[in-house]
C-alpha cells in the first residue's frame, strides 16, 4: 500500500473527548499510541503497524493524519508545547510583591510537573533526544522563538527597575533549574513520586527566596 504524503498540521484539540468529533478523536489516540510506542520501544524501532493497533484504527487512517514517525514525533513536540504554553501565564503586576507573583508561577510550573501525560511526553523526547540528537533539536528548534512565561514575567520586572537582570533568559532559566532538581529529573530519570504539598512549598520557597536575593532590588 502507497504511503500519503500529505500531513495533517492542525494544532492538537482539547483532549476531552465529549469536545472532540470521531476524526479529531481518532488523531488523538493516534498520538497517544505513539507516545505510548516511542516510549516501550523507541523512536527507530517504532512500528507504524503497532501503533494503529495501540490506537485501534486502520494503518490507513494513521497515514492519513501523519505522513510518518517523524511527522508523529512532531506531533508530540506539538502537544508538550500545548501542555505548557498556558502554565505560566501569570502577568507580572507592578503593584504586587514579586514573591508572591513569583512563589505562584513557580507553584503553577510544580503543578504542571506532576501531571502524568507532561511526565510521558518529556521522557519520549529526551530518549529521543539522546538517540538521535539532530532530530530532537530541530523539532525544538521551532519552539525556540516562543518565549517561556517565566521569562516574559523576568523580563518585565527587570524592565520595571524591580529586578537587577541583564539576562532575563538566564535567570529565568536559574529558576527552572532550581526547580527541576527537585520536581522534574528525579521523577523522569529515577521514577521518584511527584513532591507532596509540603514538598512542593519547600522547593517553591527556596527558589524563590534564592532568586530574589540575587537579584531583587528593593522590598519584595
Amino acid at each position: 500500500m502507497s504511503e500519503p504524503q500529505s500531513i495533517d498540521t492542525r494544532p492538537l484539540p482539547d483532549p476531552s473527548p465529549n469536545t472532540l468529533r470521531l476524526t479529531d478523536r481518532k488523531r488523538q489516540a493516534i498520538v497517544d499510541a505513539a507516545i505510548a510506542e516511542f516510549r516501550e520501544h523507541g523512536f527507530e524501532v517504532a512500528n507504524m503497524d503497532r501503533i494503529a493497533a495501540r490506537a485501534q484504527v486502520s494503518k490507513r487512517t494513521v497515514y492519513n493524519h501523519f505522513s510518518g514517525k517523524d511527522a508523529l514525533f512532531e506531533a508530540i513536540v506539538e502537544r508538550l508545547w500545548t501542555t505548557t504554553k498556558g502554565d505560566i501565564e501569570l502577568p507580572y503586576r507592578p503593584d504586587q510583591p514579586l514573591r508572591a507573583q513569583l512563589l505562584a508561577l513557580i507553584n503553577q510550573k510544580l503543578e504542571m510537573m506532576k501531571d502524568e501525560q507532561f511526565i510521558n511526553l518529556a521522557r519520549v523526547l529526551i530518549a529521543e533526544a539522546i538517540h538521535t540528537p539532530a532530530r530532537a533539536r530541530e523539532m525544538l528548534a521551532r519552539l525556540g522563538t516562543k518565549e517561556e512565561g517565566l521569562t516574559r514575567w523576568v523580563r518585565a520586572a527587570a524592565a520595571d527597575g524591580r529586578l537587577a537582570v541583564t539576562d532575563p533568559v538566564f535567570a529565568a532559566a536559574q529558576v527552572q533549574a532550581l526547580v527541576k532538581g527537585f520536581s522534574f529529573w528525579p521523577q523522569i530519570t529515577m521514577g521518584q513520586a511527584p513532591l507532596s504539598d509540603a514538598e512542593q512549598h519547600k522547593v517553591a520557597a527556596a527558589a524563590a527566596d534564592m532568586f530574589l536575593r540575587s537579584y531583587a532590588r528593593d522590598a519584595v
